[in-house]
């Protein structure tokens, strides 16, 4: 067993270009300065035949169009086993409406994300006769597809953006948001796209794994805020910054990784700019900017 994955879109929410946004990365990306990045999501495999997908993007469809290895292989033969959620944000569970089409597939997610889902009468579009809904408690390994298995675990974070309050706990701790250990054979990897901060739990955890997918939404805090789009800060989204002493690049400086790439990048971020200095600090700091299309092996 081999442990391939396949990052399918390695943007945040709104992907880049952002259908409203005319920022310089936006606009870049329209004339084809740099190239567009469509939102989160990746797929793994231990085999290069059975295939996961970790968060169900909005632009699923176009994903799976650009990507050979999850093709139909007949008529309705379908590569994919199962489809797993880390938290129930729009921009990973929006793309399940699109795998309505009677498609036999394992729908895994905490039992805290599948209430979340099962409150919205609309994902009842995935027929469960078809689609199986699996809870996957924390911390208790699952088969996701032959010879792969994931593991959730509690990251800090906080409630998708529909499900917020008054009050906003940015740094939560359950099974609302998760990072995913992903075993095949010998090989371990870790993806985590959405993260609040990187406590000391979390560092022991990925302390010596071969490949870390981790959470790159804003390049600084306050991001947004200086571009004039918004009045909300990375923490207050529960993400924490790529730059800083309180900063993803930091915290990981100190830990023995063989790999480590970036993924769910907000439409702002300049390390989406291939030349900006920003991308070049990360990449000297020994980070892969991920793209659509890239594959990882551990």
């Amino acid at each position: 067993m081999t442990f391939r994955a396949r990052i399918l879109g390695a943007a945040a929410g709104g992907g880049l270009p952002q259908w409203n946004c005319g920022c310089a990365n936006c606009n870049a990306a329209r004339a084809g300065e740099i190239p567009a990045q469509t939102q989160s999501s990746l797929a793994v495999s231990a085999n290069g035949t059975d295939w996961a997908v970790l968060n169900a993007s909005p632009d699923i469809r176009a994903q799976f169009a650009a990507t050979p290895e999850l093709h139909p292989t007949g008529l309705r033969e379908m590569p994919l086993c199962s489809v797993l959620l880390t938290n129930g944000d729009i921009d990973h569970v929006a793309g399940l409406l699109t795998l309505r089409e009677m498609q036999a597939f394992t729908l895994y997610a905490t039992p805290g994300i599948h209430e979340v889902l099962a409150a919205n009468p609309i994902f009842s579009a995935l027929n469960p006769g078809v689609v199986t809904r699996a809870d996957v408690a924390l911390d208790s390994p699952a088969e996701i597809a032959p010879g792969l298995t994931a593991t959730l675990f509690a990251v800090p974070g906080k409630v998708p953006l529909y499900l917020e309050g008054e009050e906003v706990q940015t740094d939560l701790m359950g099974e609302q948001t998760v990072g995913v250990e992903l075993k095949a054979g010998a090989d371990t990897a870790y993806y985590i796209p959405g993260c609040a901060r990187l406590d000391d739990t979390l560092c022991d955890r990925l302390s010596g794994a071969a490949l870390v997918f981790f959470d790159g939404t804003l390049w600084r805090d306050d991001e947004m805020v200086r571009a004039g789009l918004g009045q909300k800060t990375g923490k207050r989204m529960g993400h924490m910054s790529m730059s800083g002493a309180d900063g993803s690049i930091a915290a990981f400086a100190g830990l023995d990784i063989g790999r480590k790439v970036f993924v769910h990048m907000n439409n702002t971020n300049p390390v989406l700019r291939p030349g900006s200095e920003e991308r070049r600090q990360a990449e000297a700091a020994g980070w892969t900017i991920g793209q659509d299309g890239m594959e990882v092996t551990a």
